[in-house]
């Protein structure tokens, strides 16, 4: 793990404000002089390429690997005959320019995590495993984690360089 690109999970039920809070976290994470990306899971069939574009046309055509480039960026579509790991995906992330890693989702993954809640979700919190490092909510919980308002960014975005210090220090 001394090479790796640090890995936090932002995890929590659908409707929780997963991507609404990276939404916000990023650009606070970036203020400070953090470099991000992100892992984002999503549980449907994704297609980042238009039907009937070039792109897609090549992956019709079978080619497994797809790179789309211009002057600004550059994308590539990997098709895969099985899932890949978390690990896998996180070793494709230049390290010149990433410092740290948020993963939407792979809730499962054995990964320091935080968890989201709020109070007017139907579902309970869910358990709070061995890799959840903190906890955002919109209400008050008695927890052996740190508490943190999912409502306040900089507080989050706080947590987040705290951890990503101490990250580097135990290394």
């Amino acid at each position: 793990m001394n090479n790796q690109i640090p890995l936090l999970g932002i995890t929590g039920y659908s409707g929780s404000g997963k991507t609404t809070l990276l939404e916000k976290l990023i650009p606070e994470l970036i203020a400070r002089h953090i470099r991000v990306s992100v892992i984002k899971h999503s549980h449907h069939n994704m297609q980042v390429d238009k039907e009937g574009k070039d792109s897609w046309r090549m992956k019709e055509a079978g080619s497994s690997q797809v790179i789309l480039a211009n002057d600004e960026r550059w994308a590539i579509m990997t098709e895969t005959l099985k899932p890949v790991s978390l690990d896998y995906l996180a070793q494709q992330f230049d390290r010149t320019l990433t410092d740290l890693v948020l993963v939407e989702g792979f809730k499962q993954e054995p990964i320091p995590k935080i968890l989201l809640h709020r109070q007017e979700m139907a579902k309970p919190l869910p358990e709070i495993d061995e890799y959840v490092v903190a906890v955002a909510t919109n209400y008050l919980l008695e927890i052996d984690r740190t508490l943190l308002d999912i409502n306040r960014i900089p507080q989050i975005a706080d947590f987040i360089e705290n951890w990503l210090h101490h990250f580097h220090g135990a290394r």
